[in-house]
């Protein structure tokens, strides 16, 4: 195969990406992890038809795993990751932003309450923050 001419397209694009952990730490309220509202967040993005503006992906395990309930956010501009999400407040936020991308067909900052939960994903030294920390615990 020629990889030189090789040119991949899609007829699918979107203004974002939301990845939403569900993996072998992330939801598992069996051993004690905060819910991961999933049929919540799915049946609003299918409800406001949101998936051909702001993608949304239930993800198996994103990592890293000391930071229960990773959500990722991807966009032209590179990838935002929060850690310890968790309350269905978050999630509705999350739900409304995506309402938000959608009206103004542009991607938009996530907003104030997320920002203590912000880590750096490839990035020694910042880790994530801790279950204590942050104003939706």
């Amino acid at each position: 195969m020629d990889t030189e001419s090789l040119s991949v397209t899609t007829k699918r694009t979107a203004l974002a990406q939301v990845a939403v952990c569900l993996g072998c730490c992330c939801g598992r309220e069996d051993r004690g992890k905060p819910e991961v509202p999933v049929e919540l967040l799915k049946s609003e993005w299918k409800r406001l038809r949101l998936n051909t503006d702001v993608q949304l992906t239930i993800s198996g395990c994103l990592g890293p795993c000391d930071c229960t309930n990773v959500v990722a956010v991807f966009d032209s501009t590179g990838s935002q990751w929060f850690g310890n999400v968790s309350g269905r407040a978050m999630y509705q936020a999350l739900i409304d932003w995506a309402v938000k991308v959608k009206e103004r067909g542009t991607v938009i900052p996530l907003g104030d309450g997320f920002e203590p939960y912000r880590f750096k994903r490839w990035v020694a030294g910042d880790g994530c923050p801790r279950g204590d920390e942050g104003p939706h615990r």
